[in-house]
């Protein structure tokens, strides 16, 4: 097996950026033309003047909640696939309900990148036990599966002691699922008396993977890496065994942006993770996840030359509820269009033992506090006391609205 799928994951810096600026302007370009919900978000943009990562703080942001209404009003996709629907194969519910498109063809999702990052290839025999009722997780790792050239057993979860049964019977090499859903089938092989050592490598994703999980399958033998998805984008980014971070896939563009703005962090700050797809079938244009990450310096040890992202940090959508008002970061980005001169505001929302308190700090050179308390009331509709400090005293953890309120 070669060291890389293939000779995309090992660019140089000017060759990924002479790719990007032939193929980001012709997703565009593709989004309007070809899908309606594009050609009406991205009215009067010029795709040909979108030809690196930056440029696409110029464009709005899709959120999930907004592709739920477009879906409501122009069922089942909102007119967001590229694809006449006789050509879609899959079609799937996610919560929400969110409804999402599938292919048949080769790594549509491409999770293969990532089997093959773990090194799974012709002659493993794969254990999926993602779901494959109504979200598309099973058929994401089953199509990675037939990508690698590895057989798959579309087992699904639950059913522990078939699993553990099938997996000695098959000979299973890999483990596809939640990160703890292993241990639980090897548990149960150990007590049915199973030899599962043939057990090499595990593909997880769809959870927390605790460092004591992953070092208990270190100790039977079994390398374990995790990748991160969405049913909406598919892969966005994966663990290599150089373990330094989550190399993004070569498939998508990963922004990270403050939380309600769209606009980009400084780099390193944690943000929200926001997706431009290149898949031009489902070609999602700054899809915002509701994830935050960071952006790592550098490049992975493994040779891969893409961007790295720390991992999940937790979810930018941080609207919170004070004295029976809600707060959204989407309002803190109004404010902070209205005041260019505030360079980062930060909500932050206690209890003093009979009241809640709201105070917004904001980092700005002014000295004074009248004008952005009126201000502040407008656009949350409450009254916020406001502390102004200097330029990076705020914390850089992708927070907007800081909830210290103890949980009730």
């Amino acid at each position: 097996m070669s060291e890389f799928f293939d000779n995309l994951e090992t660019r140089s810096a000017d060759e990924r950026a002479h790719d990007l600026a032939q193929g980001l302007p012709r997703q565009i370009a593709n989004a309007q033309k070809n899908t309606a919900g594009f050609s009406t978000l991205l009215a009067g943009i010029d795709a040909r003047k979108i030809t690196q990562v930056s440029d696409l703080q110029n464009l709005p942001v899709l959120r999930k909640s907004d592709l739920h209404d477009a879906q409501c009003a122009n069922p089942p996709l909102g007119g967001y696939a590229a694809l006449a629907s006789k050509n879609i194969d899959h079609v799937f519910q996610s919560p929400g309900p969110i409804y999402e498109m599938g292919q048949k063809s080769h790594d549509w999702w491409r999770f293969g990148r990532f089997l093959h990052a773990l090194g799974v290839g012709v002659g493993d025999v794969v254990q999926n036990t993602f779901s494959y009722h109504f979200t598309p997780a099973g058929m994401m790792f089953e199509n990675a599966v037939e990508a690698v050239g590895a057989t798959v057993f579309p087992a699904g979860p639950g059913q522990t002691e078939l699993q553990a049964r099938a997996a000695f019977d098959l000979g299973v090499t890999c483990y596809a699922g939640t990160p703890d859903y292993l241990n639980t089938i090897l548990q149960k092989g150990d007590a049915l008396g199973l030899d599962l050592s043939k057990i090499r490598a595990a593909a997880v994703s769809g959870g927390p993977l605790f460092p004591q999980i992953r070092q208990t399958y270190k100790e039977r033998g079994i390398a374990c890496l995790q990748c991160y998805a969405t049913a909406d984008l598919g892969h966005i980014a994966y663990e290599t065994k150089a373990m330094d971070g989550l190399v993004v896939d070569e498939g998508v563009i990963v922004e990270i942006v403050t939380p309600g703005t769209g606009k980009p962090v400084v780099a390193g700050e944690i943000g929200e993770v926001v997706v431009t797809t290149l898949n031009p079938d489902y070609p999602l244009i700054r899809f915002a996840t509701g994830d935050l990450s960071a952006i790592l310096p550098g490049e992975s040890a493994c040779g891969r030359t893409n961007v790295r992202i720390a991992g999940w940090k937790g979810r930018a959508d941080q609207a919170t509820k004070v004295k029976g008002m809600f707060v959204r970061p989407e309002q803190v980005a109004t404010f902070l269009e209205r005041h260019p001169e505030v360079y980062k505001a930060r909500v932050e929302v206690n209890h003093d033992g009979k009241n809640d308190t709201l105070v917004v700090r904001l980092e700005t050179e002014n000295t004074e506090c009248a004008g952005y308390e009126n201000s502040l009331r407008e656009v949350l509709k409450l009254r916020a006391a406001v502390e102004l400090c200097a330029k990076g005293d705020l914390p850089r953890d992708g927070l907007v609205i800081a909830d210290g309120r103890a949980p009730s």
